[in-house]
């Protein structure tokens, strides 16, 4: 089954700067090959179910060897069964209605 999801893993208990961390879990996310898009407040990932979760225990995983003693991680996903799409699918169809505007 193909997802996307929004994953944004938020290390605590490592002071209040959290950038080793995050790219860190960037660095698991772009070996993975999976797509994926970084934005200010998490990444977007899509992929078979079973690898981009695996990406997400990957991550924790990672974090917790860096030596966060505790993870907090929020996941929105989405999944579609009438038909395939995709990360940049999604943007370009609102994108068609606001005449190609991009922001």
């Amino acid at each position: 089954m193909h997802v996307i999801i929004d994953l944004c893993v938020v290390p605590l208990g490592v002071g209040v700067s959290v950038s080793p961390q995050i790219a860190a879990c960037q660095e698991v996310i772009r070996a993975s090959g999976l797509e994926h898009r970084m934005h200010a407040y998490g990444t977007n990932l899509e992929g078979p179910w079973d690898e981009v979760m695996a990406v997400v225990k990957r991550c924790h995983e990672v974090v917790h060897e860096m030596g966060a003693p505790r993870i907090t991680t929020t996941i929105k996903l989405g999944t579609r069964t009438d038909r395939e799409q995709h990360m940049d699918d999604k943007v370009a169809s609102v994108e068609a209605l606001l005449g190609g505007e991009s922001s």
